[in-house]
């Protein structure tokens, strides 16, 4: 009991010890100086100076997204490329379509020129071998007689037989001007296939540079076809003309008025170029032309003579043994030779494939007349190509310098002069 008494009295001790520190801890927390309850005066503030705040508040949050989002966009315009920089995906495969039939023409006509190069020259070889040999026999056949007679008689006739149809097939089709023809189409099939490769490296393209494409592709197809039956050129034409394989320029509105410099042209360079025109058509154009006609002249001249002497050839190794055996004989020798000898010039000399270099130099001349006059009908100057680019383009065609092409224009120029003065004094004389 009393360890129960003195323990009690301990926890009483203790409860009353804690209660003052309790009140003691209360009353230093609250121990402030009093205020007096007179000068206080609390002051709310009015609802119009509430609503000011919150408005500019909201005009501050306002304006602060404003320029977070201007900032937002000003970077995304500088990362991600604008709508129009991007090329069609259709257009893209479409151009590539085309390189790559382009390309395919390109090594068909690479093959098929090297294929009829060794056809002119195995065909070439071939004849004059027959030819030859059949000669021979005839001279053999004029100092026989009896069985040898005939046999070597009949040989001569039939192998010359044979070489005038296979000459007759030969200069019909020209191997030497068809070769010429497939390298000509491999080489603007190049240049092409590096149009369009440009094309798509270099700028955005668009379905005018497909249709463009396309048509250049069906303008080569046409000017330099691959079959012989049904669509080979004719190699003897009635007229020469220029080779064409390029698509018709089209028709532009002839600039009446407006401006005439900008974008690299002005007024000097138009009348430079309009005179490069006048020497194009006057000089280049028809000189080739003119040796164009020349070649094709002596062409039809050795394509009809090679088969008409072996023809000859064999009517007189037939009558050879006959009453005019002798005449029979020379007639068949000497033919027969100058058959050999025809052909070489022909096929060996490739008077076709020097009539075609013609035909496509004097169309190279007429591209670029129609080239200038497209650029110079032009009425908008920004449309056309750059002036500057298209002079240097134009010299370096022409194989000459600047100073040196703007030296022809003058030239031309001042004798267009002279000759119009010419022209009137005349008129005024007569």
């Amino acid at each position: 009991m009393s360890t129960l008494q003195s323990s009690s009295g301990v926890i009483t001790s203790v409860a009353y010890s804690s209660s003052r520190c309790r009140r003691g801890m209360t009353r230093a927390t609250i121990n402030m100086p009093k205020l007096r309850t007179g000068s206080l005066s609390l002051k709310l503030p009015s609802r119009d100076l509430v609503q000011e705040v919150l408005d500019m508040g909201v005009s501050l949050t306002a304006a602060t997204t404003g320029h977070v989002e201007k900032k937002n966009e000003s970077r995304a315009d500088s990362t991600i490329p604008s709508v129009s920089n991007v090329s069609d995906p259709m257009v893209m495969a479409k151009l590539h379509e085309i390189m790559e039939a382009v390309a395919d023409r390109v090594e068909m006509h690479k093959n098929i020129g090297e294929q009829r190069d060794n056809w002119n020259h195995l065909l070439l070889t071939s004849i004059n071998a027959i030819t030859l040999t059949a000669a021979t026999m005839a001279g053999i056949a004029a100092t026989s007689v009896g069985g040898p007679l005939v046999a070597l008689k009949l040989s001569s006739t039939l192998m010359y037989l044979a070489a005038t149809g296979m000459l007759v097939v030969m200069n019909k089709i020209q191997p030497s001007q068809l070769v010429e023809e497939q390298r000509n189409a491999a080489r603007l099939f190049k240049q092409l296939h590096g149009q369009v490769q440009r094309t798509l490296s270099c700028g955005t393209p668009t379905s005018i540079d497909v249709e463009e494409a396309m048509e250049k592709v069906l303008a080569l197809d046409k000017a330099y076809p691959l079959p012989l039956l049904g669509a080979m050129l004719d190699k003897f034409p009635e007229t020469v003309e220029p080779a064409v394989w390029w698509p018709q320029h089209r028709q532009r509105q002839e600039r009446q008025s407006g401006r005439t410099d900008g974008n690299g042209w002005s007024v000097e360079l138009e009348e430079e170029m309009r005179e490069v025109v006048g020497v194009l058509k006057r000089k280049d154009t028809e000189d080739y032309l003119r040796l164009g006609k020349i070649a094709l002249k002596v062409n039809k001249i050795l394509a009809i003579s090679g088969p008409l002497l072996t023809g000859l050839a064999a009517c007189g190794t037939a009558f050879v043994g006959s009453s005019h055996g002798p005449w029979a004989a020379t007639l068949g020798v000497v033919a027969g030779a100058m058959a050999s000898v025809v052909n070489t010039m022909e096929h060996g000399g490739q008077v076709g494939m020097v009539f075609e270099m013609y035909r496509s130099n004097a169309g190279f001349f007429r591209l670029m007349e129609e080239s200038i006059e497209s650029n110079l009908n032009e009425r908008d100057v920004g449309r056309r190509e750059n002036g500057e680019l298209f002079e240097m383009k134009v010299a370096l065609q022409l194989g000459r310098s600047l100073s040196r092409l703007k030296d022809l224009a003058a030239s031309s120029y001042s004798s267009s002069k002279k000759g119009e003065a010419i022209e009137e004094f005349a008129s005024k004389l007569f």
